[in-house]
């Protein structure tokens, strides 16, 4: 049986890197903040729905009756995106031996992502 973690919201689940210097992606960080753990760097693993936006159908309907499905509006980050975050700001976890942080959309800095692009010819 196989376990899932499902982030609600804006939350984004990121695997955080050791803490070195010059990150796998070419970005440096500078030792007086490294040595106070303000920013750290992790590569984006799962993200959430994205921020919650109320259906307007639902407010003229009446408390009890059902409502319409949630509807989310994206977050900006993408799965496999390098970021920089604000560490103080994230929730360590582990899942199945691996260490995590969960972090708020808000807490990230600096997204670096791959770009592909394809020539048409």
């Amino acid at each position: 049986m196989s376990k899932e973690l499902i982030l609600v919201g804006d939350k984004v689940l990121i695997d955080p890197d050791a803490g070195e210097g010059k990150t796998d992606a070419g970005l440096y960080l500078p030792q007086n903040v490294r040595e106070k753990e303000k920013i750290q760097t992790g590569r984006i693993v799962k993200i959430g729905p994205g921020y919650p936006v109320p259906d307007p159908s639902v407010l003229d309907q009446e408390p009890w009756a059902k409502a319409s499905k949630d509807k989310y509006f994206p977050l900006q980050a993408k799965e496999g995106d390098y970021c920089i975050f604000l560490r103080d700001q994230g929730v360590e976890i582990e899942f199945e031996k691996n260490k995590y942080l969960v972090i708020p959309h808000s807490a990230i800095l600096v997204l670096m992502r791959d770009s592909f692009h394809k020539k048409f010819s």
